[in-house]
């Protein structure tokens, strides 16, 4: 975990209990205590990744990727038992505490770079002879940035000029939903509504990992998340989010798949039942 945050240091800590009200208090101001989950008001128009079913992702954002020995290669493994037909490649650049801002799209796709080989299970090197290096880029902003009334604006506006950088260089865009704070569950809704919006305004798919952390709270609020920062994510987190992450990408249930990284086998169930259920209220007309 990186020092660096771009946020403020965490609140004095707080009881379980206070925190539980917390999120029952948000679930409830928003009318939805028992029966759903904070969601965004505004609606997906991009309800598929579209075709052809992606061979290689390139993750851009901060520390919330890079935790756990990154997102991507959890995904990965959950490609390679639930789709062996699909030969998935895929890379991360992250920086800590980074915005969009601060990434330098273009670099990213300049040829003979990033993605131009990559390694076998047996060490062996492959060198990509591809049209495209990459089908994909996944990118997420800081985990306020969205909501910050001097940064909100920030993020639409690399939102745009990253999809088109992106689409420039033959591959799609697609918007990382990041999570709530710990301590601060209100921002499940106002994160969810911000990424929604900037995926129909540059007609991108989203990946909606925030909600399932709120899900899986509402249902299973012993499973922990977190780390002690209440802001990254603990292995059940990234377990969770790489599972929402392959769900929505290939619409296909994560239910039932052997890797567990780790996790005891009832916990990784629950964290595959949730990231299942929310990608298909996510994106259920």
């Amino acid at each position: 975990m990186n020092p660096n945050f771009d946020f403020p240091p965490p609140a004095p800590k707080q009881t379980s209990l206070t925190t539980r009200l917390r999120w029952l208090l948000a679930l409830t101001a928003c009318g939805l205590a028992g029966v759903a989950l904070p969601a965004s008001e505004t609606r997906p128009k991009v309800k598929e990744v579209g075709a052809p079913v992606p061979a290689s992702a390139l993750y851009i954002g901060n520390s919330f990727f890079y935790c756990n020995n990154s997102l991507h290669g959890h995904v990965g493994r959950l490609i390679t038992e639930g789709l062996p037909e699909v030969q998935h490649r895929a890379s991360s650049v992250t920086i800590s505490g980074a915005g969009l801002d601060w990434h330098d799209v273009d670099s990213y796709f300049r040829p003979n770079a990033i993605g131009r080989y990559s390694f076998g299970a047996g060490n062996e090197i492959r060198f990509n002879q591809r049209e495209r290096l990459f089908d994909l880029a996944i990118m997420m902003d800081c985990s306020q940035c969205p909501l910050h009334p001097e940064l909100g604006s920030v993020f639409t506006e690399f939102a745009r000029k990253h999809s088109a950088t992106v689409r420039k260089h033959g591959a799609r865009p697609v918007f990382f939903m990041s999570w709530a704070y710990q301590d601060k569950p209100e921002m499940t809704a106002q994160l969810a509504e911000a990424y929604t919006r900037a995926g129909n305004d540059n007609d991108a798919f989203v990946i909606p990992a925030g909600l399932a952390f709120a899900r899986s709270i509402r249902l299973r609020p012993d499973v922990n998340l977190y780390v002690a920062d209440k802001r990254h994510p603990s292995l059940a987190g990234t377990y969770l989010a790489a599972c929402t992450t392959y769900a929505a990408l290939f619409r296909k249930s994560p239910v039932g798949l052997t890797y567990h990284a780790g996790l005891p086998a009832e916990t990784a169930r629950h964290l595959q039942t949730v990231a299942w259920e929310t990608v298909q209220d996510y994106f259920r007309p």
